[in-house]
């Protein structure tokens, strides 16, 4: 089964982070990353720009645009990581290990329903 582990974390600290601290842990989030892969399952991974290049469309009637996110909260969606696990546990493992190469912040695990073509949900 493919699982989302969605990364939280506060936006204005990770951005504090000099040059030489961000690779730091990207590093060893590769290392992380790395053995997935290996095991082939590692999907897809992203790292998401600043809130402030976001954009909002409220549906509303007529629909509105909004600069920035959808919630004011402490903590900002970074990234993901799609990763097929064979149950929660085993989500939650990845998620452990990713939490242990990154200071901080927060990990949520969600069971990933994929849409196929002509209407199928696995």
């Amino acid at each position: 089964m493919l699982y989302a582990i969605l990364c939280y974390h506060d936006e204005d600290f990770v951005g504090s982070w000099s040059k030489d601290q961000d690779e730091a842990v990207m590093k060893k989030l590769a290392v992380v990353q790395d053995k997935l892969t290996q095991q082939g399952r590692l999907g897809p991974v992203a790292r998401l720009l600043p809130t402030t290049a976001a954009a909002t469309l409220r549906k509303e009637d007529p629909p509105l645009v909004l600069d920035g996110p959808y919630a004011e909260t402490k903590e900002q969606l970074l990234g993901f990581y799609i990763v097929d696990c064979k149950n929660l546990d085993e989500a939650l493992d990845v998620a452990r290990d990713l939490g242990s190469a990154n200071p901080g912040g927060a990990y949520e695990v969600r069971p990933v329903g994929v849409f196929r073509p002509g209407g199928n949900l696995t």
